[in-house]
């Protein structure tokens, strides 16, 4: 649990609903398993057949003995294998002591005590010490949730909040590891005294065995062996996994003692009576342990007077079990309570073992979802801070699941807080490299707001826009400032231009007019297909055209389309009438050719396939250029349409070689016929 102890504060400010839960968890370890409370209830209620218990207990040389030991030996031999010794008690009583402890109110007075028990002589009691380091912990992180309740009150933010050092909880760790120390000490000590009890006990077993064998000597050693019960009840606690084996031969021969020798009678029935007596006063103790109710009190007591109940001898022959069943009722009633109360404890951490794996899936559940933004984190947030308070209201679960179910729902609960940290940090470094963009496009357009190049500064600050908006997130209050400092370099720019620009304006609007004269008069050429002069024509008019200024900036693009149409017409319509000429002309041509001598048609033609083979080369590079530049160019640009109409001139004269070539073989055709 140390290791937990040391892990407390792994998460950001909202785990700290679950550091409590933790420490409280350390209480469940001084509880008993349900098994052991399990066992030790059927050893106390479940008899011993006689005849397995003496077989399993006694030597196989004084088994014949056996068989002459009185009738009391066989009853309350069964005590000894029903009632647990005070070795054996489980540890259930820590967590009732727990509450009769005193009451702390700082950690300095919890740490006052540990140096007490760490460096006194008193001897460390593990329930007391458990009950330290749970009031010290509640105190440490009460006080540590304060501290980051004020952090937060004071305007910090959660994610920036560090954990310092506790020198108070160091110093604890250190005393608390002193008293380990002291207690594996006292542990060990206290081994090798009950080794060193079992040999004394084994010893007395021994010598009053040899006054068995020796009646004759009955009256010689009653004394002694008056002496050596009396050793016997002040020797203490033996090995618990040796003590029933002792307890039945010791009895066995304290049995045949008084049994078997026949000793005076006046002083046997003063012995019996005696016995009676204290029984009796033992039976009336059980029987009012009935009305005690505290179940668990009532229980460990009833452990005491079992103990005293087998260091008293045997009573009168007749009485042995009528008191042994008067005892033994009494017990039953008082363990049939301490069962059920256990059975009822077991069953309600049972049932929080149910609800606390409920919670580990919820909480599982939330961590599996996926937060897009910052109002998903804040409402996952709640939900399992609210999981975490939900938590705290359930007891613990069984022993053997307590510490795992909470490492459980602890995991969920750090992979939650942690994935929520690391987003918070990656973005908070985001905002910072956002910021830092977008300051340095403020430095640019504050470098160009006094510029007088209207069209080249204009451009350039519609880029910076444009690129202002791929720029992420930043904080608002930091957006907002960067923002108005952006906007106002580039009105100042705009605003000067637009002084400037409104006598240019005007003159825009009239070459606007004279370039959509141009253009109809373009449109009259095309009208009247081709003619003489048609080329001279069409070029005039595209050099008037291109002499002419700026026009409106919306109407450039409808214009310069309009343009490009009727041009693109006139110019298919002239390379159409030259290739028919230069056609015509090539075949009359073709007779002088053939004249010149044979193979002039077949130097010719070869000439010609060279020069297509060459146009189809120019025209694919053409094709491989455009396709690099209409992926990212406007409709209308002016480069595009140019490289469009040279790969259209290009194929229409490759056209023309190609038909030129057929006149060559349609001429060889006719020679050879």
């Amino acid at each position: 649990m140390d290791s937990q102890e040391n892990n407390l504060v792994n998460s950001p400010v909202e785990e700290t609903g679950k550091k409590v839960e933790e420490k409280v968890e350390e209480q469940v370890a001084s509880a008993p398993e349900a098994s052991q409370v399990e066992t030790a209830v059927k050893e106390e209620t479940v008899p011993v057949p006689e005849d397995k218990a003496q077989k399993e207990s006694l030597p196989s040389d004084e088994q014949a003995l056996k068989t002459d030991a009185p009738e009391e030996h066989a009853s309350e031999e069964t005590a000894a294998e029903e009632l647990a010794p005070e070795d054996q008690l489980p540890e259930e009583q820590a967590l009732e002591q727990l509450e009769e402890r005193k009451v702390y109110t700082s950690k300095k007075e919890v740490l006052e005590r540990v140096k007490e028990i760490a460096h006194g002589d008193e001897t460390p009691r593990k329930d007391e010490v458990d009950y330290l380091k749970t009031v010290f912990y509640k105190l440490h992180i009460a006080e540590r949730e304060a501290a980051i309740k004020d952090f937060i009150e004071a305007g910090g933010n959660p994610e920036t909040y560090l954990i310092t050092p506790d020198e108070d909880e160091e110093m604890f760790k250190a005393e608390m590891g002193v008293i380990k120390e002291r207690r594996q000490q006292l542990f060990r000590e206290q081994e090798a005294e009950k080794e060193e009890n079992l040999k004394k006990k084994l010893s007395i077993i021994e010598k009053i065995k040899s006054m068995v064998t020796s009646p004759e000597e009955a009256s010689k050693t009653y004394q002694e062996f008056k002496a050596l019960q009396q050793e016997w009840r002040d020797i203490k606690s033996v090995p618990a996994d040796r003590a029933n084996e002792l307890w039945r031969n010791y009895q066995l021969y304290v049995e045949q003692f008084y049994d078997l020798l026949k000793l005076n009678s006046e002083a046997r029935e003063l012995d019996f009576k005696k016995n009676l007596e204290a029984k009796n006063r033992l039976c009336e103790a059980a029987e009012k342990l009935a009305d005690e109710p505290d179940v668990i009190s009532a229980f460990h007591q009833l452990q005491k007077l079992h103990q005293e109940y087998r260091e008293i001898g045997p009573v009168a022959k007749d009485l042995r079990e009528e008191m042994w069943q008067r005892f033994k009722a009494a017990s039953t009633v008082i363990n049939k309570r301490h069962q059920q109360h256990f059975e009822g404890l077991r069953a309600r951490e049972e049932e929080n073992l149910a609800r606390k794996t409920e919670l580990c899936e919820k909480a599982e559940a939330v961590v599996a979802q996926e937060n897009k933004n910052a109002a998903d984190w804040d409402s996952r947030t709640q939900e399992i801070i609210a999981l975490q308070q939900e938590w705290k209201t359930i007891g613990f679960a069984p022993q053997k699941m307590n510490v795992k179910i909470f490492e459980r729902f602890r995991a969920a609960c750090d992979s939650f807080f942690t994935a929520k940290a690391e987003h918070f940090r990656s973005l908070k470094e985001s905002y910072k490299e956002n910021a830092e963009k977008k300051r340095a496009l403020i430095e640019k357009a504050k470098a160009l707001q006094d510029s007088t190049e209207w069209r080249s500064t204009s451009d350039k600050l519609i880029s910076l826009q444009k690129e202002w908006k791929t720029i992420g997130m930043v904080p608002r209050k930091l957006g907002d400032q960067l923002w108005e400092e952006f906007l106002g370099a580039c009105n100042k720019f705009f605003e000067a231009r637009n002084a400037a620009g409104a006598g240019q304006r005007g003159e825009e609007r009239e070459n606007l007019a004279k370039k959509r004269d141009v253009i109809s008069r373009l449109k009259a050429v095309a009208e009247e297909g081709a003619s003489d002069g048609l080329q001279e024509k069409v070029q005039q008019l595209v050099e008037e055209y291109n002499a002419i200024g700026h026009v409106p900036f919306k109407e450039k693009d409808k214009l310069y389309e309009e343009y490009r149409e009727v041009l693109d017409k006139l110019y298919k319509e002239l390379n159409i009438s030259v290739a028919r000429r230069r056609l015509n002309k090539f075949k009359d041509n073709l007779k002088q050719v053939a004249e010149r001598g044979e193979g002039a048609l077949d130097s010719e033609r070869q000439r010609l396939v060279r020069q297509c083979e060459q146009m189809k080369q120019e025209i694919q590079t053409y094709e491989n250029n455009l396709g690099f530049l209409t992926a990212s160019s406007k409709k209308g640009n002016s480069l595009i349409d140019e490289m469009n109409r040279k790969m259209q001139k290009l194929k229409d004269d490759m056209q023309l070689v190609k038909e030129k070539i057929k006149a060559i073989d349609a001429e060889n055709a006719s020679k050879e016929q």
